[in-house]
């Protein structure tokens, strides 16, 4: 069922990127390491006396603060100091603790990167060793599996919708009766919505958000089974060409263009009426009082309902003195009672399926959000996909001017060389 209630910001918190929930890497398409394995074979962890590092990429002061006081609460309980580092670039700076010899005991960990550290060695499986691994959402779950081994548990996670500016929309004369259903009706609001200052649809110039569009076609970059790179689908290019096609006409821009840094601070700023975006922008819309934002959720392409779905694991480094201490940790951060408080402060939804009716019975505004869990397709995940995120996001920034089967038939081959 279509939602449509009104969304309530959860906490003010600055402009969020989405450092962690799409972190990209380099440039380059070689090969990756060798795998040299998970865990130790004994299974065995590390246990010291030895204080605890974690590394977050945060959204905001909202979150930093959440996960310091949720990490400070347990740190008294079990006698075990930890200090929490909010990363200004997660990616790079865990790049460098572990080349150095001194990466993080944990840390924030993107689906995208989990295959290079566990190829290289550099986290462990501990998974299975959870007493809560049942209940994480299965495709979260196996967001986070590789090589068979359930790697790490998922923090939170999030799926993109539509988020409305409900005051410009009632001002162009737009009802209940007018929320996008399908393309037709997405591009029929936003040209209605496009007037002086601003456009009708803005959202960021990447696959991490356009990518919602391929799923609504029935496209994808890699096969559901990661085996067989997809992109140079008739689906992707029907998918690039309608967002092309209003890029042109100027009824949807890209955030960038409208001088903003997200679709976040797009819709707040009133430079555009909607936006693309997950549950993590109620804390920044706090910052903007006088918008009203309705979500909904994303109106259904040529193959249904189709959105993406973003999350991050807490990885576990395998050169950690203190893996039970973190462990333990990880355990704690993760019950439904400390991701509901999460939620509450910074907006994320709770990973285990026992959290679900009491965040949808707190978050009526964001059931969108949930719903959009059943029908989500999860980025790809393979070794090296990362670089090819950093080359298809700046081909898509120029999609306006591009030809979107030239750009589809580059990221084919740039995933071929990773893929299988």
């Amino acid at each position: 069922m279509r939602q449509s209630r009104r969304l309530m910001a959860l906490g003010g918190i600055g402009l969020a990127t989405t450092l962690a929930l799409a972190g990209c890497g380099g440039s380059g398409f070689d090969d990756g390491p060798a795998a040299s394995g998970g865990p130790d074979g004994g299974g065995e962890l590390t246990s010291s006396d030895d204080a605890l590092t974690v590394m977050i990429g945060s959204s905001g002061d909202a979150e930093t603060a959440a996960v310091n006081d949720a990490v400070a609460a347990w740190s008294e309980e079990s006698g075990i100091d930890v200090e929490v580092i909010a990363a200004t670039d997660l990616t790079q700076q865990l790049s460098q603790g572990f080349a150095g010899g001194n990466p993080p005991d944990l840390f924030y960990l993107a689906t995208e990167l989990l295959a290079g550290y566990a190829d290289n060695g550099s986290v462990i499986a501990y998974g299975d060793m959870l007493e809560n691994k049942d209940d994480f959402y299965p495709s979260l779950v196996q967001n986070f599996t590789y090589d068979d081994q359930f790697y790490c548990a998922p923090k939170d996670f999030s799926t993109l919708q539509l988020i409305i500016n409900k005051n410009l929309w009632d001002a162009a004369g737009l009802t209940d009766a007018d929320i996008p259903t399908d393309w037709d009706s997405l591009a029929a609001a936003a040209e209605k919505l496009t007037t002086g200052d601003t456009t009708g649809l803005v959202f960021s110039g990447e696959y991490q958000r356009v990518g919602a569009f391929m799923a609504q076609a029935g496209g994808r970059l890699v096969s559901e089974d990661g085996t067989e790179a997809v992109a140079d689908s008739p689906e992707n290019t029907e998918a690039l060409t309608y967002v092309k096609e209003h890029l042109t006409d100027g009824t949807f821009a890209y955030a960038a263009d409208v001088g903003a840094g997200w679709g976040g601070e797009a819709l707040g700023k009133q430079l555009g009426a909607m936006t693309i975006e997950g549950n993590w922008i109620t804390g920044a819309l706090g910052d903007f009082p006088d918008v009203d934002p309705l979500v909904v959720e994303l109106p259904a392409g040529p193959a249904g309902q189709g959105t993406l779905q973003f999350t991050n694991c807490w990885g576990m480094a395998a050169d950690s003195p203190n893996q039970q201490g973190a462990l333990d940790l990880v355990q704690y951060l993760t019950s439904a009672e400390q991701q509901l408080a999460f939620s509450e402060a910074f907006g994320p939804m709770p990973s285990v399926q026992s959290a679900a009716d009491q965040w949808t019975a707190d978050n009526p505004d964001l059931q969108a959000f949930l719903a959009g869990a059943d029908y989500a397709q999860g980025v790809p995940t393979n070794d090296g996909v990362s670089d090819v995120f950093t080359d298809l996001n700046a081909q898509l920034a120029t999609l306006k001017d591009a030809d979107p089967a030239t750009i589809l038939q580059s990221t084919q081959s740039n995933l071929e060389a990773i893929v299988g």
